[in-house]
């Protein structure tokens, strides 16, 4: 699909899709499948694709799973017509761990409905966005409208911790799609790339000595203070200029430090870890060799002292699919339709659709939730934005595979 690709659809076929949408059983999905704990690590989400496995047999899917480790099967369900182009629909079953409890209103898998909100760990990150997409499919499916192309519907585990579930699924599943639109909180924005990720491992190195005598030794993390305020003084003023339409600025944070041997002792080490965030036009490589002349800089001249600055596994380059693409169009056309947001947008959080944009398959990303309540307690999710987004994702897989707007 392309940016030529026709995209719409005709308002009767627009009617019956959403007419397909019972509202009660789309919230009634949802807090089913947040009170099935699927919490990664261990990250076993067998019982949550069970869930989803059964209405989409019954709508008359296609249902298959592939497991790339015991207790991570991938949910790939199919429904329309071999000739024409394939949608593919992803999100994500695993969640992460509750932390604390006792900082918990409501019990974390207890999926309590209160003022038109369901909370429960994974509520919005990410089984609203399962929801939504398995519903929204079950009323394409239901409406009778006929396709021209296929809808697969993927819910996949591991994408809180290493992507294995995503990456098993591109591999495995033979799926070549068309188009990939990803579920994450986007507040039902539609959302063509998201930030790439640049982290780095830096390692300063000095002597240790008694603390007694602190000039006989070089002192690590006092060397390691000097580079985090360079990476302040001079990082930050430069990715703060450093800005895209469709992206919030580059980012960089200091969110790991460690140093020292005993209270007594002079360090001879300190580590940080900087969780850096690129956008379109910065390049992973290039990011690095930037950290690592602003902290050799910061400590040029200390006997005794030195710095390693190194990429951390898992760097990727920012994605973005084409604003004009049929994708985008689609879910713009989709939105329109139901008086919701028609800007696009990028999103800051890393998703499985970097791994489909490698694959070299157009992604966006879109889905209900607040991204700031993932990983909170008392996680929560709107009803009426699971209900706008399960309507947006049917009718914008009418758009790409009904017939038209003629």
């Amino acid at each position: 699909m392309d940016a030529s690709f026709p995209v719409g659809f005709r308002a009767d076929d627009a009617d019956a899709v959403l007419a397909a949408i019972d509202p009660e059983e789309t919230i009634a999905f949802l807090r089913e499948l947040v009170r099935s704990p699927s919490v990664n690590p261990p990250g076993d989400v067998t019982a949550a694709v069970a869930i989803c496995q059964r209405p989409l047999a019954d709508a008359g899917f296609a249902v298959r799973t592939l497991a790339h480790a015991p207790g991570k099967p991938n949910l790939v369900a199919e429904w329309g017509t071999n000739a024409g182009p394939v949608l593919c629909f992803n999100a994500h079953l695993d969640v992460v761990p509750t932390g604390d409890e006792g900082a918990w209103t409501y019990p974390p898998f207890g999926a309590e409905l209160v003022d038109g909100r369901v909370y429960g760990r994974g509520a919005g990150d990410d089984k609203a966005s399962v929801t939504a997409q398995v519903m929204g499919a079950i009323a394409l499916a239901r409406s009778g409208v006929p396709l021209h192309g296929s809808l697969v519907v993927t819910e996949v585990a591991d994408e809180e911790t290493t992507g294995d579930g995503a990456l098993h699924l591109i591999a495995a599943a033979g799926l070549h799609p068309d188009g990939v639109i990803v579920g994450e909180q986007t507040l039902n924005q539609v959302a063509i790339g998201e930030k790439g990720s640049a982290g780095a491992d830096v390692v300063v190195t000095g002597r240790t000595a008694h603390g007694a005598l602190p000039w006989e030794g070089a002192n690590a993390v006092e060397a390691m203070a000097r580079v985090i305020v360079a990476l302040g003084e001079e990082l930050q003023p430069r990715l703060s200029e450093r800005t895209h339409p469709y992206f919030k600025p580059s980012s960089a944070s200091v969110n790991m430090i460690s140093g020292g041997v005993k209270a007594n002792v002079v360090p001879d080490r300190s580590a940080i870890f900087i969780d850096r965030r690129i956008i379109p036009g910065e390049d992973p490589a290039q990011v690095i060799a930037e950290m690592r002349a602003i902290a050799e800089q910061a400590i040029a001249g200390l006997p005794g002292i030195t710095v390693e600055v190194n990429a951390a596994p898992g760097a990727m380059a920012a994605t973005m699919s084409d604003p004009n693409g049929t994708l985008a169009r689609a879910m713009l056309a989709a939105n329109a339709h139901l008086g919701l947001s028609t800007e696009l947008t990028g999103f800051s959080m890393a998703t499985d659709g970097r791994h489909f944009a490698a694959a070299g398959y157009p992604t966006i990303v879109y889905g209900p939730g607040d991204p700031r309540l993932a990983h909170v307690p008392d996680e929560w999710v709107g009803v009426d934005e699971v209900l706008e987004a399960t309507r947006a994702y049917a009718l914008a897989a009418l758009a790409i595979l009904g017939r038209g707007t003629s």
